[in-house]
């Protein structure tokens, strides 16, 4: 009976961490997955850097990004932050 006494907060302590910093990441990585894998031509996207644009052309793992006065630049695809094409 003491050594569940010793346990049991513990767990609650475990439990606590589990639900309010490993799940919320984990639910994070997984819709940037997703996002990741449904980028497509013509989405207009932002870089983990700042840099707007719309996707030109995508391979499995290169982003080539269109931007101002026709530039293109290459972009891995890991570093684009968020897609913000007007729904």
């Amino acid at each position: 009976m003491e050594m569940l006494g010793t346990i049991l907060p513990l767990l609650l302590m475990f439990a606590i961490f589990w639900f309010l910093l490993i799940r919320p990441q984990q639910k994070r990585q997984k819709a940037i997955r997703e996002m990741h894998s449904n980028l497509q031509k013509g989405d207009k996207i932002v870089t983990i850097g700042g840099l707007h644009g719309v996707i030109d052309s995508i391979d499995e793992d290169i982003v080539v990004i269109l931007v101002n006065d026709n530039r293109k630049l290459t972009f891995d695809r890991n570093a684009v932050r968020e897609v913000v094409n007007p729904d």
